[in-house]
C-alpha cells in the first residue's frame, strides 16, 4: 500500500469563486488515495467546516477543521491602506477547545477586523491559541514574505515567535508548485526549521481537486474578478499545479529533497491528523426564558395555556376531552424539553399583537396543536378541524418544533429588535444563505467569460430546460444539435457542466433568526452581511442539525394573500 498522506492546505468551493473543490468529491478522492484525513482551510471563513465534518465521517475519513487566516501585524481596528499587510496563516483545530477558539477567531476577524479581508493579529492568537495547530502557510505567510525580501533573520524571528506560542503544534510548511520564489526560499525554510527544531510538513496549495480541473477553475477566477478569459493582464494562477496531489506526485515535485526528509515531512501530516480529535455536539440547550417567581417553564406554560383555553373556548366549554388533549400535548412538550420554545414563541407573538404589528394566522403542522392555538401562536382551532398534534410533534421522532410566523414586512424589524433586546444582541442573529450556479446561470456566466455574443448566449441558455445541463442534452434536442455542430457552444457547455452547482456568493435568509443560549461567537462563526446585519457562517441545514433555536420571521407585504392561500380551495 502507498504511503499515507494528509492534505493540510486546501480551499473548497466555500472559498467562493476561488476554490473549486466540492467536499463530497474531495472525501471520495481522499478515501481512494490512502488519505486517512483531510483538512479544509478556506480563506478567512469557516463556511464549510461542519459540512466537511459530516461528509468525511460518512466517507470513513477524519475531518480536520481548519482555516487560512489573514494576520495583520498591528491593531485590527486600523483601516490604513498604506499599512495593511495580511499574512496568511493556517490553523487547524486539534480538539474541541481549539474548534471553539477557531470559531471565536473567525467571528472576530469578520466582525471586528474586517478591512478588505477578515483579519486577526498576533495578540488575538495569544488569547485564543489553545487547542490549535499552526502551519506557516504559503508564499503569503509572514515567514516567507521576509525570506522573499532576503530578510533571513526577520523570518527566523517570526518563526521563533510562533514556535514559542504554539510549541510542538507549530509546523514549517513546504510547498513546491514549480515557482521560482519557492525554489529560492525552500532551502531557507528548511534551515530555519532545523535551527529552531521545528517540524516540517509538505503541502500543496490546493484550489481544485485534479490537475485537469485547472482550466475551469481559471474560469471561476474570471467570474470572481469579472474578467474575460482572453484578457492578457487579468488575475490568474501561474500554472496548473494547484490541485490535491498524491504522494507520488509530491515526490516528483520535491525530487530535489532527500528521501528521508521527504518521508518525514509526509509522515508529519499524518501525525497532525492523529493529534486531532473533535466531536461536534449536535444538541444545544434552549435559551433561558425568565418566568415569574415560583414557576418553572413547564408550570408557567401550563398556566398560560389554561388562560388561553378559557379565552378561546369559554370556561363552560372546556370539556374533559379538551382537557385530556391539552394535557397530552403538554406532557409531550415537557418530555421533549420544548416548554421554553413555546414560551419564547408566545412571547414575541404576544409582543407583536399588543404593539399594533400584524401577525399571520400561523402555518404548517403547528396548526395541529391546541397548545399553540391557546397561546395565540396559531389562529386555527385544531379541535374543530380535526387536526393531528403528532404531525407537529411526534414523541417517537425527536426534532425541533418548526413554527413559521408571518409579520407585516414594514414592522417585522420591530419584532426582531424586541427579541434582540430581550435575549441580547450577542445571542440573536440571522442566517447566511449561499447562492449556487444553477444550470442556465452557469452557462451564461461561462459564456460571458468566454466572450460569447449576448443574444447567442441567451438563446442557448433558454434550451436548458432540466435541472442539470446534462439532462437537457437529450439525443435529438436542439441543445444537443448545437453542441455537436458549434465549437464555441460545445466549449462553453463543457465548462458550464463543471462549474454548475458551485457556490458563488452569500446572502441572508429571508426569515430565519437564531436565538442562542449563550453568545453566538462561542457556538458558531458569525459575520456581518453586506448591510451590516450579523449572520451565521453556517447555513440553515447545519444550524438545524445543531438544534439551535431557529425562528422563521417571514415578512409579508399583504397578510390577506396568506389568508387566501390558507383558506380558499
Amino acid at each position: 500500500m502507498s504511503q499515507q498522506y494528509v492534505p493540510l492546505h486546501l480551499h473548497s468551493e466555500f472559498s467562493l469563486l476561488d476554490g473549486a473543490i466540492k467536499l463530497k468529491a474531495l472525501c471520495k478522492f481522499a478515501k481512494e488515495n490512502n488519505m486517512p484525513a483531510v483538512a479544509v482551510t478556506d480563506h478567512g471563513v469557516m463556511y464549510g467546516a461542519l459540512d466537511l465534518y459530516l461528509e468525511a465521517k460518512e466517507a470513513g475519513i477524519k475531518p480536520l477543521i481548519g482555516c487560512e487566516f489573514y494576520v495583520h501585524d498591528g491593531d485590527i481596528s486600523e483601516r490604513d491602506p498604506n499599512h495593511n499587510p495580511r499574512y496568511h496563516l493556517v490553523l487547524i483545530a486539534k480538539n474541541n477547545q481549539g474548534y471553539m477558539n477557531m470559531v471565536k477567531l473567525a467571528s472576530d476577524a469578520a466582525c471586528k477586523g474586517f478591512y478588505m479581508k477578515p483579519r486577526i493579529n498576533f495578540e488575538m492568537l495569544e488569547q485564543y491559541h489553545e487547542g490549535l495547530i499552526c502551519c506557516s502557510a504559503c508564499l503569503g505567510g509572514e515567514v516567507l514574505q521576509h525570506l522573499k525580501k532576503g530578510e533571513y533573520e526577520n523570518a527566523k524571528a517570526v518563526a521563533k515567535r510562533y514556535k514559542d506560542l504554539f510549541g510542538e503544534d507549530y509546523y514549517i510548511e513546504l510547498q513546491d508548485h514549480g515557482l521560482e520564489d519557492q525554489k529560492r526560499t525552500n532551502p531557507d525554510l528548511i534551515r530555519i526549521a532545523k535551527e529552531l527544531d521545528i517540524k516540517m510538513v509538505i503541502t500543496n496549495d490546493s484550489h481544485y481537486l485534479k490537475k485537469e480541473d485547472a482550466d475551469w477553475h481559471d474560469t471561476l477566477l474570471c467570474m470572481q474578478t469579472q474578467s474575460l478569459k482572453n484578457e492578457e493582464n487579468r488575475f490568474h494562477f501561474p500554472n496548473n499545479e494547484f490541485y490535491v496531489k498524491t504522494v507520488p506526485e509530491l515526490r516528483e515535485a520535491f525530487k530535489w529533497m532527500d528521501t528521508e526528509t521527504f518521508n518525514e515531512c509526509i509522515q508529519n501530516t499524518v501525525d497532525i491528523a492523529e493529534k486531532c480529535h473533535i466531536t461536534i455536539k449536535w444538541e444545544a440547550p434552549l435559551p433561558d426564558f425568565k418566568v415569574p417567581p415560583n414557576h418553572t417553564n413547564e408550570s408557567y406554560l401550563a398556566e398560560l395555556v389554561m388562560q388561553g383555553l378559557k379565552r378561546k373556548y369559554g370556561e363552560e366549554n372546556i370539556t374533559e376531552e379538551l382537557k385530556e388533549r391539552v394535557n397530552y400535548e403538554l406532557a409531550i412538550i415537557d418530555k421533549m424539553g420544548f416548554a421554553a420554545y413555546f414560551l419564547i414563541t408566545w412571547d414575541f407573538i404576544h409582543y407583536a399583537k399588543t404593539h399594533d404589528i400584524p401577525v399571520g394566522p400561523g402555518r404548517g403542522s403547528a396548526a395541529g396543536s391546541v397548545v399553540a392555538y391557546a397561546l395565540d401562536i396559531t389562529d386555527l382551532d385544531p379541535i374543530r378541524h380535526h387536526l393531528l398534534f403528532e404531525r407537529f410533534l411526534n414523541p417517537e421522532r425527536y426534532s425541533m418544533p418548526d413554527i413559521d410566523t408571518d409579520f407585516c414586512i414594514e414592522k417585522r424589524g420591530e419584532v426582531i429588535d424586541y427579541v434582540v433586546d430581550k435575549y441580547g444582541a450577542d445571542k440573536v442573529c440571522q442566517i447566511i444563505t449561499f447562492s449556487t450556479l444553477a444550470p442556465r446561470n452557469a452557462f451564461k456566466s461561462v459564456a460571458r467569460v468566454f466572450g460569447m455574443e449576448y443574444a447567442k448566449s441567451n438563446k442557448t441558455a433558454s434550451l436548458i430546460t432540466e435541472d442539470t445541463i446534462e439532462k437537457s442534452m437529450i439525443e435529438g434536442s436542439e441543445l444537443k444539435k448545437l453542441y455537436d455542430e458549434d465549437e464555441e457552444i460545445r466549449r462553453t457547455i463543457d465548462t458550464a457542466k463543471c462549474v454548475e452547482g458551485i457556490k458563488s456568493g452569500i446572502g441572508m435568509h429571508a426569515a430565519g433568526v437564531i436565538i442562542s443560549y449563550k453568545p453566538l461567537d462561542q457556538i458558531v462563526p458569525v459575520q456581518p452581511s453586506k448591510d451590516g446585519i450579523i449572520i451565521t457562517q453556517y447555513h440553515r441545514e447545519i444550524l438545524e442539525k445543531m438544534k439551535l433555536l431557529k425562528m422563521d420571521f417571514l415578512g409579508l407585504r399583504n397578510l390577506l394573500s396568506l389568508i387566501f392561500q390558507l383558506y380558499l380551495p
